[in-house]
């Protein structure tokens, strides 16, 4: 079982900390909206933690199958709908991998990042539900 306590810190903000881990996270809104800007948003914070989840998941699976990179930076753009809830609708990651050499290994990338997407990422399981996941890998 996960838990997690979040904290009121005044106005729109508020910190989260894990049971288990004891990390935290500060979760706010614009000023615009009431807030200070002094964390991500939580419509942002769902895109973080889909592409933390499927980005683990990708450095796992290349590391089985012995694929070396340099780096990787998951880009993530979320569209929502305009009435309440405003639910994401359509979510896109594009996975941009640098290193040597990755050209010929570009299968071993792409396969990675579709089973993550359609097998073991649990958030990505949880939002295709409800929006539509579309991914490409770019070699940088």
């Amino acid at each position: 079982m996960y838990k997690v306590d979040v904290k009121w810190n005044g106005k729109m903000a508020f910190t989260g900390i894990s049971e288990r881990s004891q990390n935290k996270v500060r979760v706010d809104t614009s000023v615009e909206n009431g807030g200070e800007g002094s964390g991500v948003s939580p419509m942002e914070a769902v895109l973080i933690g889909l592409a933390g989840c499927s980005g683990m998941d990708v450095v796992s699976i290349l590391a089985k199958k012995r694929v070396s990179f340099s780096d990787l930076v998951i880009t993530v753009e979320g569209t929502r709908r305009n009435e309440h809830p405003k639910i994401f609708t359509e979510i896109h990651l594009k996975y941009t991998f640098s290193g040597e050499d990755l050209a010929s290994q570009r299968k071993a990338l792409e396969d990675s990042v579709q089973l993550s997407m359609e097998k073991y990422c649990s958030v990505a399981g949880m939002l295709n539900k409800a929006a539509k996941l579309t991914w490409q890998v770019e070699l940088a």
